[in-house]
């Protein structure tokens, strides 16, 4: 008798120490502004009226937008011809050097129809976003932007951040020079695509790194390479 009451209160005191580990964890997040949500994207159409050839003739930079929010469905077309996954070997839009995959995309929202402004992380292999950080923070993202004003302006901003570690294990130095080749192909993988959906986008790489950093709370070892506003067209 004496030997089961002794187990029942190492299993009390275990399951105790267990659920105080988990609340300080969630703490954490919480302070930490990470918000483990996951939002399931639209799947993405993988046709369309648009040809290669007239989504390249239209391409430009584009800097203004209308106040018109995005949807989720052109979010999910936008990020699934970034990096989507397009081979059931886990190959994407964009060729990568050794099929590595560096790079990291989030999204600051602003507005977005059905989905709450904050900043998001794209999750390639279940087409899906995580909710990282709550609020609207573009332009605090404008100012670590030098204040160009297409990022505030944007109804959405992708992100690019590369983990160099995951290709110059394999390639050294030289696997540095694979991510900036491929975060080219990404960025104007969207820059055909916005054009497809009516859309317009440019992309910007003048912005203080660590401030981005920052605001986005991104992993350590994720280093900023590419914003990109996204916005409908204003008529000319």
């Amino acid at each position: 008798m004496k030997a089961k009451l002794l187990n029942t209160l190492i299993i009390n005191v275990i399951l105790f120490i267990l659920i105080m580990i988990f609340s300080v964890k969630i703490g954490e997040c919480m302070n930490g502004k990470k918000i483990l949500k996951t939002i399931k994207l639209p799947q993405p159409q993988y046709d369309s009226r648009s040809s290669v050839e007239s989504t390249l003739l239209k391409r430009r930079s584009i800097r203004r937008y209308t106040d018109e929010p995005l949807t989720l469905v052109e979010i999910s077309q936008l990020l699934w011809a970034a990096q989507g996954v397009t081979h059931h070997r886990g190959f994407r839009t964009a060729p990568s050097a050794g099929a590595l995959y560096p790079l990291e995309i989030y999204i600051v929202a602003g507005k977005v129809t059905g989905l709450a402004a904050g900043i998001y992380k794209y999750k390639p292999n279940h087409h899906e976003l995580l909710k990282i950080v709550e609020g609207d923070k573009r332009s605090e993202l404008c100012r670590a932007a030098l204040n160009q004003s297409a990022v505030k302006n944007a109804p959405v901003v992708v992100l690019f951040c590369a983990v160099y570690q995951r290709i110059t294990f394999k390639y050294g130095q030289r696997g540095i020079r694979y991510v900036f080749i491929e975060v080219g192909h990404s960025a104007q993988n969207i820059c055909l695509q916005a054009v497809s959906l009516g859309l317009g986008t440019v992309t910007i790489g003048a912005f203080n790194d660590d401030k981005v950093k920052k605001i986005v709370n991104c992993e350590a070892d994720e280093e900023p390479l590419y914003i990109m506003p996204v916005g409908k067209l204003k008529n000319k």
